[in-house]
């Protein structure tokens, strides 16, 4: 059974700032450490919004093009990472793509046609909640895609990102990386909210159930994608405050925008939550 926390109205009209009333819990001999690491990551979170908000203004004044791609397992937290980041950012400069099955027509062109007219144009972030890494991952895992359509994308892929860095488009890859029993724990937790339940998929179950497939097409994506002018950055987020904080301090590292010395905390990232590929030896998933 959970403490009842008293306090009295006196008490808590003196309080003025944070630490004042850490040190009333301390003296009532409360245990407020859930509290406290809540607190903490809402202004870790603030601070770095903030920072985001200044880096959109330095895109669109000097016209740059973003591209934020979030990529991993279902329940990973693509979805929650991206409202986070967008959050406090102008709507009229940053946009979020989140693209449904293709169309007849779609499947005719040549695959990465729908996404090319998704790309940011000058001085727009563009947030991708799954990508063309679909046919990556996803598609041949789930049989949507024929062995030689996978085959033709992985051989075309990296020189369509090169073509794209070489244009000035600037690409970050983020892979959230989840363990097995994580992710089932977040599927049960839909299931159960019925505010989360449209979430849940017939596709979702079956990708426990393809775990090690999925596994396998994961790791050939890795060692054909992973290049030094669009590196895969994977995540580990079986926390997911830390996830998002590394996120947004991973972006806001890569770029020299106006006012970031500024900055009210550290953008350097934490090489145990958020590393490339090749430094990712003990993996989640």
């Amino acid at each position: 059974m959970s403490k009842k926390i008293n306090l009295t109205q006196e008490e808590l009209e003196k309080v003025k700032t944070r630490n004042e009333l850490y040190e009333i819990f301390d003296k009532k001999n409360i245990n407020i450490d859930k509290v406290s690491s809540t607190l903490q990551y809402e202004q870790e979170k603030e601070f770095l919004q903030i920072e985001l908000v200044k880096l959109q203004q330095w895109v669109k004044k000097n016209n740059k093009r973003v591209a934020i791609i979030f990529e991993g397992r279902d329940a990973a937290g693509k979805g929650g990472n991206i409202r986070r980041f967008t959050e406090h950012m102008n709507p009229r400069s940053m946009r979020l793509v989140a693209l449904n099955r293709p169309t007849n027509v779609e499947k005719g062109q040549w695959y990465f046609t729908r996404y090319i007219q998704h790309l940011p144009n000058p001085g727009e972030i563009v947030f991708f909640d799954r990508s063309w890494y679909n046919r990556a991952v996803v598609e041949p895992v789930m049989g949507f895609c024929s062995d030689k359509q996978y085959k033709q994308f992985m051989a075309q892929l990296p020189e369509f990102e090169h073509m794209l860095y070489e244009d000035g488009i600037i690409i970050i890859k983020f892979w959230l990386s989840i363990t097995k029993d994580e992710q089932e724990k977040r599927f049960d937790a839909r299931m159960d909210n019925p505010l989360k339940r449209w979430k849940f998929s017939p596709v979702d179950k079956k990708g426990q159930e393809l775990w090690d497939v999925y596994t396998k097409y994961k790791e050939q994506m890795f060692s054909k994608t992973h290049t030094s002018f669009s590196p895969w950055n994977i995540v580990k987020t079986n926390d997911k405050h830390t996830a998002r904080l590394e996120c947004m301090r991973y972006v806001l590292s890569q770029v020299d925008y106006e006012g970031k010395d500024d900055s009210k905390t550290s953008l350097l990232t934490d090489p145990n939550v958020i590393m490339h590929y090749y430094r990712s030896i003990h993996k989640y998933d």
